[in-house]
């Protein structure tokens, strides 16, 4: 079983660098330019033009390429999975930390700060932060961010209360270590793994809840790429040009599963007890 879920952390990881060594090189593998509408990409019917020929994977409603738009979607979904699920670790970290070791007042207002965060449905809760601002690559990025990090601040809060118990940070406060330097010295590493997993196993969660937004209509705006805003302006054609939906419904799919299956991978090599067990 372990080495099952090595090997498929490994295929994991193999499809997360490839996309984003996709998104990194789209300039170079897109065939054409993702905003470039085409004459002779829509039908004598005035739809899409189906997979095949010229444009390998058909073209939108109007008109562009829907592989070179995939392939620069995957950038705007990146950026936006990494920035936000970036910050959002950020954020959560740190609320964590000074919570669970200051404790007392200021750890209980952190933490009653948090519950009122997760009382809130988090679609419900970005969707009226997006239609407050207006949307824009960054500012999706930092609306998912605002709603995502209470997770984390939930699991690094209670990490910390455990590791402030324990002998060499007590003995270290002892010594009258500050308390700035017990927790770069002596906790954070040791709130490392958790860290590290929880940025890998979020930017899943990021992406489709850009995807949602997108295509809700208050993600991305067009003609910005992004995977989820090419669904949304798509939906009318979803029984008669299905690929339109299909093609980057699967690219989200295999971002989210690939993060997934590495973060899991990651889960089990950096804790000790999931090796053991």
């Amino acid at each position: 079983m372990i080495r099952f879920r090595h090997t498929l952390g490994l295929i994991g990881a193999a499809i997360l660098i490839l996309i984003v060594l996709v998104a990194i090189f789209a300039p170079h593998l897109a065939p054409f330019d993702p905003d470039q509408q085409f004459t002779d990409g829509i039908g004598d019917d005035g739809g899409p033009l189906p997979p095949g020929g010229r444009f390998l994977l058909g073209t939108d409603l109007l008109g562009r390429d829907l592989l070179s738009r995939l392939l620069f979607g995957a950038r705007t979904s990146l950026i936006i999975g990494l920035v936000a699920n970036g910050v959002a670790v950020a954020l959560g970290t740190l609320l964590g930390v000074i919570g669970g070791y200051a404790r007392g007042t200021v750890g209980a207002a952190i933490m009653r700060f948090t519950d009122l965060m997760m009382a809130f449905p988090a679609l419900l809760l970005a969707i009226a932060l997006s239609a407050l601002l207006e949307p824009s690559l960054w500012i999706v990025a930092m609306v998912i961010a605002m709603v995502n990090w209470v997770q984390i601040a939930r699991v690094i809060y209670t990490e910390t209360i455990a590791l402030a118990e324990r002998e060499f940070v007590v003995a270290a406060r002892g010594l009258g270590a500050h308390p700035a330097r017990v927790l770069l010295r002596h906790i954070l590493p040791h709130l490392l793994p958790t860290v590290l997993v929880w940025s890998t196993l979020g930017i899943a969660t990021t992406v489709l809840l850009e995807a949602t937004l997108s295509f809700l209509g208050v993600g991305v705006r067009p003609p910005t790429p992004s995977w989820g805003n090419i669904i949304y302006e798509n939906q009318s054609y979803f029984t008669s040009a299905p690929w339109l939906v299909f093609f980057p419904g699967g690219a989200i799919m295999a971002l989210a599963l690939s993060c997934n299956l590495a973060g899991d991978a990651l889960r089990d090599a950096l804790d000790p007890r999931g090796r053991e067990r």
